[in-house]
Formats: structure tokens, sequence, C-alpha cells
């Protein structure tokens, strides 16, 4: 009995002691962001961060059908990219930016990797009908970059992981198959506030989006078309708590709050729809 007092108190020091271990590589990581003026916990550096999106590159873009052919498309999405990095705080980030349109004409998707790099599928550009609504989704995207949404994410992972552990190591009993249920939990409980911290990020890169559209002279209402858009290509969705991406409609609502923070008298006449 005492042997097993001991190897149970054991198991808890070396629990807590993981514990502690996340909790301050995690808070330890923590870096002003000057163009969102918000504080952050950042897990690999800038460097760290392009290397990785530079390195997933090749396999990103065979997995849609690789680059698009269609030069004169992809010379639109280069100017209009370049307008937004241009006239916008986004170019404040030291970023390799770069934006480029893939085969796929089936996968109705956009997404930017680590340090700057936004893919747009021909699925999703061929349902786009301004240039507009394109700066709306290349501005959504440079907002992930530009807040470090993926450097987040790690430090987040990796705090979770650590504290998943910690209570895995803990709880087991090997003479108790039942203890394995708390590590389960916990696993659960790390994945769902993992998809809660993406959600978030979606909203605040719609808020960058509508920053850097307006910035940039492009009227921010044509997110909102986009969303529009995504939510007919989208069909039966399932419920958002289980989502990484929020509803379109909440997304839609959060858009237009942030337009009316951005333009409290309304938006100017004279912007590229």
């Amino acid at each position: 009995m005492n042997r097993r007092r001991s190897f149970n108190g054991g198991r808890l020091l070396v629990g807590l002691a993981i514990a502690v271990f996340a909790l301050i590589s995690y808070f330890g990581s923590k870096e002003y962001n000057p163009i969102i003026e918000e504080d952050q916990y950042i897990g690999i550096t800038p460097d760290q961060e392009i290397a990785l999106g530079l390195q997933a590159v090749p396999e990103m873009t065979a997995q849609f059908g690789g680059l698009h052919p269609d030069v004169e498309a992809q010379g639109f999405l280069d100017s209009v990219c370049r307008r937004l990095i241009s006239n916008s705080d986004a170019g404040q980030a030291d970023w390799p930016y770069e934006c480029s349109l893939l085969v796929d004409d089936e996968t109705v998707n956009a997404f930017a990797l680590p340090g700057g790099q936004v893919f747009l599928t021909a699925g999703l550009y061929n349902r786009l009908q301004s240039e507009g609504q394109l700066a709306g989704v290349l501005a959504h995207e440079i907002g992930h970059a530009v807040a470090r949404h993926s450097a987040q994410q790690i430090a987040r992972q990796q705090l979770t992981q650590g504290l998943t552990g910690a209570v895995v190591i803990a709880s087991y009993d090997p003479q108790n198959p039942n203890s394995a249920a708390t590590g389960q939990m916990a696993a659960v409980v790390g994945q769902l506030l993992t998809m809660r911290y993406s959600r978030e990020h979606e909203l605040q890169a719609d808020r960058l989006g509508v920053r850097f559209m307006g910035e940039a002279g492009y009227d921010p209402r044509s997110l909102i078309d986009v969303m529009n858009i995504l939510a007919e290509a989208g069909g039966a969705s399932p419920p958002e708590f289980f989502s990484t991406h929020p509803n379109p409609e909440n997304r839609i609502e959060a858009i237009e709050e942030a337009i009316q923070v951005e333009y409290p008298n309304g938006v100017p006449d004279g912007l590229i729809q």
C-alpha cells in the first residue's frame, strides 16, 4: 500500500512538473505585435515562421493541382495583392508576401501559410464577381499572416499538449483501466479549445481584412459578399462549436461591426467594389 501511494505521489509530481514547464514556456513567449497592437504568445521566431511556410509551399501547391497556368488571372491576382500590401499597414510586416492562384476548380478555398504565402483556388476565384471581392479574400488571408496566427497556434498546441500530458501522467493508474478515460477527456477538451482559438483567429482576420481593404482603397463591404459566396458553396456545415471556422452568419455580423468601427460615419464613396 505504501509503495502504491509513493508511486501515485511520484506521478503527481511528474505531472505537476510537466504542467509548470508548459505554462512557463507558453507565458514566457509573449511578444507585442505593433500592427495589431496586441500582446501575443508566439511559438516560433519570424525566421522559423518564414522557413516553415516556404517549406510547405510545394506540398500545398501540389495538393491543389499546382499553380494555375492562366497568366492573365495570376497577373490580376498579383496586382490586387501588391495594392493591398503597398497601401495598408500589412506592408509593415516583414514577410515575403506572395499570392498564388491554384489549378483546383472544384475546391472553394483560400489559405495563408506562415510567413505570408497566400493561395487561392480557381474554385473560389471563378466564383468571385469583382476586384473588391478578390481583395476581400486576399486581405483576410494577409490578416492571418500579419497576426501571426500560425505561430500562435503552435504555441497554444504546445501548451495544450503539455497540460494534456501532465493530466495523463498524473491520473493514470495501471491497476485501474478506467483511469485512462481522464486522459482521453483532457485530450478532447484540448482539441475543442484549439478549435475555439481557430475561430477567434478567423474573426480577427476578417477585422484586419476590413481594415486593410479600406486602407488600400477597396470597399470592405465586398467582404460580406465573399461570405455569402462561401455560404452558398459550403452547403451543410457542422455546429460552430465543433468547427475551426465560425458560421458565415456570425462572420458577416462581425464584419459589419468592424466596418462600423472603421467608418462610424458610413463607408465613403469611391472605394473599389
